[in-house]
């Protein structure tokens, strides 16, 4: 009689907890989001803090670094390669950033269209997201090549040119080569996620708009943008996030080169950090980053705003 009191007594009290937290929709929110953040904390929170504290030391690699406190900022305040490094990295960013809005837009917009085979050509956009990006930056390096180059070949049996061009050993045109990669791998994430956002706009607005005697460009400008400019914030945000943090493609094709014209602060702080084996010097250039990408969330944040009044609210 005992156990069994204690039994229904036990499995009575439970009870309440339990429909306590199903009722309660905060407590049922942080055990779902329980397992997501503790999967955050120990494999970004932790590198992240630990990248911060490396760049206070003078740690190298098989030697404990002591705290030197900004010297490793002060070197690179004064460091040729560094702010190069940085103008590399802005003139990257941007340059491919924009082309990708710009070409991912009109091929959205292509693409939403009545078009024949249309499921066909979707999925054919998607290749070079989907594919790796060291295959990637593997065929635009043969496609590069200063001697077997096809688009040298090309270009010399048109008669355009008369010898191959030198693509990766010139830094201007190593510059325009690594964003021209870029800008081919990044075009299908914006294409299909704007794609996405135009089927998400109701068919009767531009049926409204036709009927005032809109054109095509006053439909694109008054219709089209201000309801896809919530998606082009997130879209461009993404964006500026994976060009700017990019390393694979700049690491494969030229490793910074030549002449440090195409060095990244993600590939300088690998070269510092991992090749050169000076950590300190490495997390400091990669803590660097971090105002850079706090701007680019920091233009999403502000770009979504323009959902209160498409929705008509004030939150």
């Amino acid at each position: 009689m005992t156990a069994n009191r204690t039994t229904s007594s036990s499995i009575g009290g439970s009870r309440p907890l339990l429909a306590r937290i199903e009722e309660s929709r905060g407590a049922l929110a942080f055990l779902f989001m329980l397992p997501a953040a503790v999967l955050l904390l120990l494999f970004l929170t932790y590198p992240l803090g630990l990248g911060v504290w490396l760049g206070f030391t003078d740690e190298r690699i098989g030697r404990d670094g002591i705290f030197i406190g900004l010297e490793n900022y002060a070197y690179l305040w004064d460091d040729d390669v560094f702010w190069l490094s940085v103008f590399n990295t802005i003139l990257y960013t941007s340059v491919a950033s924009i082309l990708k809005f710009g070409l991912g837009l009109w091929l959205a917009l292509l693409l939403n269209e009545h078009l024949p085979f249309k499921a066909f050509f979707r999925a054919i956009v998607l290749l070079p997201w989907v594919v790796p990006t060291v295959l990637s930056a593997i065929a635009f390096w043969w496609i590069y090549d200063a001697q077997f180059s096809i688009l040298s070949w090309v270009l010399i049996e048109w008669g355009w040119i008369e010898q191959p061009i030198n693509f990766l050993g010139d830094p201007t045109n190593a510059r325009a080569s690594v964003i021209a990669a870029n800008v081919w791998r990044g075009i299908p994430f914006v294409a299909i996620t704007l794609l996405a956002g135009l089927q998400t706009i109701p068919p009767s607005l531009y049926e409204a708009a036709t009927l005032d005697g809109a054109t095509s460009w006053q439909r694109f400008r008054f219709v089209t943008f201000p309801l896809l400019t919530p998606i082009i914030a997130i879209v461009m945000t993404f964006s500026v996030l994976f060009t700017f943090t990019d390393f694979q493609l700049i690491y494969v094709l030229t490793r910074g080169g030549p002449v440090n014209a195409t060095h990244l602060m993600a590939t300088l702080s690998f070269q510092r950090g991992i090749s050169g084996g000076n950590l300190g010097e490495g997390a400091a250039i990669a803590v660097a980053m971090i105002p850079f990408l706090l701007a680019a969330i920091l233009f999403s944040y502000f770009g979504l705003q323009r959902r209160r009044w498409q929705q008509g609210g004030d939150n």
